[in-house]
């Protein structure tokens, strides 16, 4: 399955409804993402730039992207930014893949 990294921050409103009424938000998120045919493998909560990082595994980046677009417009979060991510045996791979196509590739003189 492909892995993705996914950061954002909450809104807001988002954190006033958090104090007001305190929620297991690695829950929520992990049945959201569930719910787009995807697996939360891990769920952290960050300082600095973002308010949280997750890495998810999906083979059905349509789905996610779905749910992205949903928890966008719910209006809890902002910023979400999603990058793919690789393995380092996947990165070896794709280096050993690499020299084959650039031995086969004439550059422009």
């Amino acid at each position: 399955m492909a892995q993705y990294i996914i950061t954002g921050s909450y809104t807001a409103a988002a954190m006033k409804g958090m104090i007001a009424n305190p929620s297991d938000r690695e829950k929520a998120t992990g049945a959201m993402i569930a719910s787009a045919g995807g697996k939360m493998e891990s769920f952290f909560l960050t300082t600095g730039d973002t308010d949280f990082i997750l890495r998810v595994s999906t083979d059905n980046m349509t789905g996610m992207l779905a749910a992205l677009i949903a928890t966008g417009a719910s209006g809890a979060v902002t910023g979400l930014k999603t990058v793919q991510c690789f393995s380092s045996a996947e990165f070896l791979a794709a280096q050993k893949a690499a020299g084959a196509i650039a031995a086969k590739y004439a550059a422009p003189n």
